[in-house]
């Protein structure tokens, strides 16, 4: 397979080792990078072809069971770009980085957030499982100081006092909430990848990533629902 792959150049590996050192990078941010690194090591650069780009150093990537993906911010539908590692679970990823008691936080954080009406969990409802954490109960201000590193490390994001999966957790962690959460967790009926932030069709119940509802329904005169064809009751963001 690697043989029949189109050549790993300089370029390509560079591109590489700053996604490494990043673990994601916005679309646009991407699209700058592999111009770059093309120019840097005088590699034929087509401005249309980073996926075939990146193609090439997945096909690469694969004997070492880790992938390039691109996924969607659910806050304003834009591309990002992030490294999975695809031999170990997500969870077991993160061990490496942090203790039992902190990913049992993390753990009940993210129950929380999917398990929710909007895709958010408040400080508050997180807080208040901090003292009963099963591994070893945690005091507000040091669970506070857990929750900044969370953030800072891009698996969750903080908007006043809400927490959400981030885009890098969203898309490193697709497969294994999936499996997980299969009673709550959804596919988006547009996009058709994990929707945390999601509106929910009444009559249906499919549901739609806020930027997807968006985007459909910018042109329709009537929101109605793609899969049943019922009127879309949520209010169009």
């Amino acid at each position: 397979n690697v043989a029949m792959a189109a050549q790993m150049t300089d370029a390509h590996r560079r591109l590489l080792q700053v996604l490494m050192s990043h673990g994601i990078m916005e679309g646009s941010e991407t699209r700058k990078l592999h111009r770059r690194c093309c120019e840097i090591d005088k590699v034929y650069y087509a401005h249309d072809k980073l996926d075939d780009f990146i193609s090439t150093i997945n096909s690469h990537l694969q004997p070492l069971f880790m992938q390039i993906r691109k996924g969607m911010s659910e806050d304003d539908g834009r591309a990002h770009y992030a490294l999975v590692n695809l031999a170990e679970t997500e969870i077991t990823k993160m061990a490496s980085d942090y203790t039992e008691n902190e990913l049992e936080l993390f753990r009940k954080t993210m129950d929380l957030i999917i398990s929710s009406e909007n895709g958010f969990a408040s400080s508050t409802d997180i807080l208040n499982l901090a003292d009963q954490l099963k591994t070893k109960k945690m005091k507000k201000k040091e669970a506070e100081q857990v929750l900044k590193v969370f953030v800072e490390d891009k698996w969750l994001s903080e908007r006043n006092g809400e927490y959400t999966l981030h885009t890098r957790c969203i898309i490193e962690m697709e497969q294994y909430i999936l499996s997980n959460y299969p009673d709550v967790a959804r596919k988006c009926n547009i996009c058709h990848s994990l929707a945390i932030q999601s509106q929910v069709c009444e009559s249906c119940g499919i549901v739609m990533h806020l930027p997807c509802v968006r985007k459909y329904f910018r042109a329709q005169t009537e929101p109605r629902c793609p899969q049943c064809n019922d009127f879309w009751a949520c209010d169009i963001p």
